[in-house]
């Protein structure tokens, strides 16, 4: 669940602020770090292989909330895929980034959707099937279409993205802000069992203390 930090001020009243653990998973080279790099520094590095993870934050300041990612990239090598459950747990959304240019990291994709499939309900976190390396599209293996079609039919975001030329890296974890807060204002306006409960206890006129 995420965690509600100190409401932040705005000009229309209290305005929220929601912490949101981000995992980027994927095969090496596919662009994660870079992807990171450029959405927190607005800049591309040609950067060496992540060693188990490093780590990342970024604010965003919207009309309704704050929202605070922590961006967690995880090493794409084989060696450290047995680990890597310790650090998507506990996550609000995910990225499954894939080469256009490498079919076989598309398939890599896939199973690291398993892995997180094993390890959240359904619609726990909000995943999202990110196509990376846009800059290269003249040596695409992976059709737009094949994206799309597999991410529609598991329910992910999915969005083209180039860490180089910084084409749409913004839109897709602007997209899981959206997400992720229109989950909280279900959340809001939805009360809960407990809740309802609780309320009609306290109709009842007789009030105990609690420990």
């Amino acid at each position: 669940m995420a965690q509600k930090a100190m409401p932040g001020t705005s000009l229309e009243g209290i305005r929220p602020t929601y912490t949101y653990k981000v995992v980027l998973l994927g095969s090496m080279s596919v662009g994660k770090s870079s992807l990171a790099y450029r959405y927190v520094k607005n800049d591309f590095k040609e950067l060496l292989p992540t060693v188990g993870c490093s780590f990342f934050t970024q604010t965003l300041n919207l009309e309704v909330a704050t929202v605070k990612f922590e961006i967690w990239d995880t090493a794409g090598q084989e060696k450290y895929h047995s680990v890597c459950h310790l650090y998507y747990r506990g996550a609000h959304a995910a990225l499954l980034i894939y080469d256009i240019t490498n079919k076989e990291t598309l398939n890599k994709a896939k199973l690291w959707l398993r892995d997180l499939e094993k390890e959240f309900l359904p619609n726990e976190i909000v995943i999202a099937l990110v196509g990376n390396k846009m800059d290269l599209a003249a040596e695409r293996e992976v059709a737009t279409e094949e994206g799309e079609e597999f991410a529609r039919t598991k329910g992910l975001l999915f969005m083209e993205t180039s860490a180089k030329s910084s084409h749409q890296v913004n839109d897709i974890f602007m997209a899981i802000a959206q997400d992720l807060l229109q989950r909280e204002q279900e959340k809001a306006s939805t009360p809960s069992l407990h809740r309802r409960s609780t309320v009609d206890l306290g109709e009842g006129g007789a009030r105990t203390g609690c420990c």
